[in-house]
């Protein structure tokens, strides 16, 4: 059985910083695609960053990019979301995601296989 466990969020204010992790079990963890995708009240869920096996590409969604960074430890079956620079507009529910295919866009929520429960990130002005 596959879990995924997010921790890390909360309340902060704009301009600070917040580290998000993901513990995962129950599947070999260097097999999978990790993305982390986040959803604001009454908005669909986006994708936020992604990164491959290895750890050694990742990407992120234009809003996102320059100020957060995504890392994974595969020793420790974990994968990191730092946030920087944060805005009001990050506020949202963060959720970390598995993807096995490789044939499939990173980008997509249907593209995942396995979802966390997801982590409030709330930012004031």
């Amino acid at each position: 059985q596959v879990q995924l466990v997010e921790s890390g969020g909360g309340l902060v204010q704009a301009g600070g910083s917040l580290r998000l992790s993901c513990a995962a079990s129950g599947r070999t963890f260097n097999n999978y695609f990790m993305g982390w995708f986040r959803q604001a009240p009454g908005k669909e869920r986006e994708f936020v960053a992604g990164i491959n096996r290895r750890g050694g590409s990742a990407h992120y969604a234009d809003s996102v990019q320059g100020r957060f960074t995504i890392s994974r430890d595969n020793a420790k079956n974990t994968v990191y979301l730092q946030m920087n620079s944060l805005r009001p507009e990050d506020t949202a529910v963060y959720y970390c995601a598995m993807k096995n295919s490789v044939a499939t866009s990173s980008r997509s929520v249907g593209s995942y296989d396995y979802w966390g429960q997801g982590t409030q990130v709330t930012v004031s002005s």
